[in-house]
């Protein structure tokens, strides 16, 4: 998929010249203040985006899970309220390691937008570097005149994660994949044969991406390596952090498909089994 990550001074030396389109993707599970956030600090020019509404659709339960795909129009209506023009970079981020903004970063890639980056450490790297912020609302963008196809990225659905066949990863959290908690999903545990990979994993302490062959290592660890072989599909929650999942893959030099309903979608059918503790 390219390359993934850009670095706060090359971000900083690209709004000197001709920019790229930067989006703050500002959300974390059980925080809806994502645009107070926003509003406090952000990159100067950076667009706010509304993960829930602009990067999902509805929630829908047993048929798509809590945070389904956008259709193709609402999302290329957004991506033109945020000023994204054909052959234009977008440069994408958060307050926490990417694991929200890898949504927008999946979700663009797959409408067909080749060329968007994560910021590599999000806004405290921006800050760590010296970079300066601004604060309130933002300008409002010129509006954009992109075009969006859908499916440029593989997908899988819930027949297809049940069928097998594919090495399946489990991006949250280990608690939650050996069925310890469950916050938000109607049942507790993992989908029968998932691997648990927690996305944290992926980042350093500062919020930044593991080098690549320390990412190589890690997946090789859990039977995934670059080059032909089985395929190998995410899911986590809601289709979020799987999307930051399948970013370190892809920085790691794998291709990886994304389960967008994922664990909320399956856990809503009661007729979709479901296991628990450490093993798969």
């Amino acid at each position: 998929m390219g390359d993934v990550l850009i670095t706060p001074i090359d971000l900083a030396e690209q709004l000197l010249g001709t920019p790229p389109v930067v989006l703050d993707v500002r959300w974390q599970l059980g925080d809806f203040d994502g645009r107070a956030h926003y509003r406090e600090g952000h990159i100067p020019g950076a667009v706010y985006v509304d993960l829930d509404t602009e990067l999902a659709a509805p929630p829908s339960g047993a048929e798509g899970g809590r945070h389904p795909l956008p259709s193709i129009e609402d999302l290329q209506a957004a991506a033109r309220r945020w000023g994204v023009n054909d052959g234009v970079p977008v440069v994408v981020y958060d307050d926490s390691g990417n694991l929200a903004a890898a949504r927008a970063w999946w979700l663009l890639r797959w409408a067909g937008i080749a060329d968007v980056k994560l910021l590599d450490g999000g806004l405290a790297a921006w800050r760590a570097e010296g970079l300066r912020t601004t604060g309130g609302d933002g300008g409002k963008p010129k509006p954009g005149t992109v075009t969006l196809t859908p499916g440029n990225l593989p997908v899988a659905t819930i027949d297809e994660v049940a069928a097998g066949g594919a090495i399946l990863l489990d991006a949250r959290a280990a608690e939650r994949y050996r069925g310890d908690i469950e916050p938000v999903d109607p049942r507790a545990g993992h989908i029968p044969g998932a691997l648990s990979a927690p996305t944290i994993e992926n980042i350093d302490d500062t919020g930044r991406f593991l080098p690549a062959d320390d990412l190589r290592g890690r997946f090789a660890r859990l039977g995934v390596e670059p080059g032909p072989g089985r395929d190998v599909v995410v899911y986590c929650g809601s289709g979020v952090n799987a999307a930051h999942q399948i970013a370190a893959l892809a920085v790691a030099g794998i291709d990886a498909t994304l389960f967008p309903g994922s664990f909320s979608q399956w856990s809503s059918d009661p007729a979709r089994p479901i296991t628990t503790g450490d093993q798969p």
